[in-house]
């Protein structure tokens, strides 16, 4: 089968223009924020939006920071990565998060909502917990990681759980 010269010309121009669509996109993503939308829809007790749209170019430091702290938290290593708030006006805080923490693992979590308050960055997480440990029985409940930029840094600065 044989293709005609403006068929050539034709089939190029429509590669070189999808290219260029593309290219302009990925521009575009590129001088977004983290956030693309929220749905307007919210959850009646929570007040947290039923569905967020992150930005995939989007600088994803905070989010190992604070994924992190809450895989130590996890893990078990609560008195550890509080140890800090020991030595300030956070010290009952710690406690009480470390023995609710014991009392119901954490055992999974997902990004749910993201909120910029510079220079703090507040991350919203749907957590799965048991309800006891060497208990099989699960629930659902929100927890947020506040972060401060410090020297190029993300520091965990508060941690918030339903328990």
């Amino acid at each position: 089968m044989d293709f005609s010269r403006n068929q050539i010309y034709i089939a190029v121009g429509a590669g070189v223009l999808l290219v260029l669509i593309f290219f302009g996109y990925l521009a575009w993503l590129n001088n977004q924020g983290p956030v693309l939308s929220k749905s307007e829809e919210r959850d009646t007790l929570t007040g947290i939006p039923t569905s967020i749209s992150l930005n995939p170019l989007r600088d994803h430091s905070s989010e190992k920071a604070a994924a992190v702290f809450i895989r130590a938290m996890r893990d078990g290593k609560c008195r550890e990565e509080l140890s800090e708030w020991e030595h300030d006006y956070r010290r009952k805080y710690a406690a009480f998060i470390c023995d609710s923490e014991e009392k119901h693992p954490l055992i999974g979590w997902q990004l749910v909502d993201w909120e910029d308050r510079p220079p703090l960055r507040i991350l919203h997480y749907q957590g799965r917990r048991l309800n006891a440990p060497g208990d099989s029985t699960t629930y659902n409940g929100l927890l947020s990681v506040t972060l401060e930029r410090k020297m190029g840094q993300w520091d965990v600065t508060k941690y918030d759980a339903m328990y």
